[in-house]
Parts: structure tokens; C-alpha cells; sequence
């Protein structure tokens, strides 16, 4: 029983070390990621609409004038532009106008125009919404970072817990003895 608390204290302890090395690297690389999407994002100058313009949907009006240099910001932007493009094909999809325009024979130039539009509608908003996921997936990687290092709190504070105590052995018996506890 003692050697195996003894090998449980170890495991324990070199698994809270791998933890504590491992949660401030996952935060590290959270707030990491996240500079890295706010500087492709800032990159890209994309600004929303001014405050009062009809291109900007009124749920979106707290976003107005704003650059796009977050997640949330992306995402937003990513809705404007759904709303612009179903606007655009009659609320169709790039699927749709494409099958429409081929079954014209490839002639019709208002599908054609609606096929572009909606193309590049759709591809913009796929990458905003790709700057978003990677935006909340930043988020997981540091939460999983804190939850690392208070696990390797936990198991370290156990594995100190499951040390094997030294005990001191008195040199002779007579130190054992206790005025209180004999009777004469």
C-alpha cells in the first residue's frame, strides 16, 4: 500500500508539472491567436456602414462606422453581408442563382450578375465567419489554459498530500511516557 501511494504521488506530481507548463503556453497561444486575427482583420480595412445609411440592417446599427478588428465584429459583418446578398438574388442561394443560370444556357445576364454577386457574398462571408470561429476557438484554448493550471494545482497539492511522511523514531522508550498517563 505505502509504494503505491508512493508511485501515485509521483505520477501526480509530474502530471501537475506537465500542467502547469502546459496552461500558461495554451493561454499564451489564446491571446496569440487572438493578435493574429485582429491584425488579418485590421489588415483588411473593412469598415461598416456610417450610422443612418441604408446599407447597414438596424440590428446592426451599434456596429456603425466601426472597423472590423474582432470575432463578434466579423461575425456581425458576415450577417450585414447575408442580408446584401439575399437582397441581391431575392433571397436565393449561390446554389440556386448558379442552377438558374446554367439552365438558361448561360445567357441570362441578370443570373449571371446575381451568380457573382452572390459568390463573392457568400465567399467574404465565409472568411469573416471562418475569423470568427478561430476568434471563439482562442477563447476555448485559454479557458482550457486556466482549467490546465488550477488541475495542476489540484494534483499537486494531492500528490503532496500523498507523500510519504517521516517519522521520527525516539532513541528509547522512557521519552514515550507520559507523567499524566501513569499510575503509581
Amino acid at each position: 500500500m505505502r509504494k503505491s501511494r508512493g508511485i501515485a504521488g509521483i505520477l501526480l506530481a509530474l502530471a501537475a508539472l506537465a500542467l502547469f507548463v502546459a496552461g500558461p503556453i495554451m493561454i499564451y497561444e489564446g491571446v496569440h491567436g487572438q493578435n493574429q486575427v485582429r491584425d488579418q482583420l485590421t489588415a483588411q480595412k473593412i469598415v461598416f456602414p456610417a450610422k443612418g445609411s441604408t446599407s447597414l440592417p438596424a440590428n446592426l446599427a451599434a456596429y456603425a462606422g466601426q472597423t472590423v478588428t474582432t470575432g463578434p465584429q466579423a461575425k456581425a459583418y458576415a450577417d450585414m453581408v447575408e442580408v446584401h446578398v439575399k437582397e441581391a438574388t431575392g433571397g436565393k442561394t449561390y446554389s440556386e442563382v448558379s442552377a438558374a443560370y446554367l439552365a438558361s444556357g448561360s445567357k441570362d445576364a441578370t443570373l449571371a450578375a446575381q451568380r457573382q454577386t452572390a459568390f463573392m457574398g457568400e465567399s467574404l462571408r465565409g472568411s469573416l465567419m471562418g475569423a470568427y470561429q478561430a476568434w471563439e476557438v482562442t477563447y476555448l484554448v485559454i479557458g482550457l489554459g486556466a482549467l490546465f493550471i488550477g488541475l495542476g494545482i489540484v494534483f499537486g497539492a494531492t500528490a503532496n498530500a500523498l507523500r510519504p511522511q517521516r517519522i521520527k523514531v525516539p532513541q528509547s522508550p522512557e521519552v514515550l511516557r507520559h507523567a499524566e498517563l501513569t499510575t503509581s
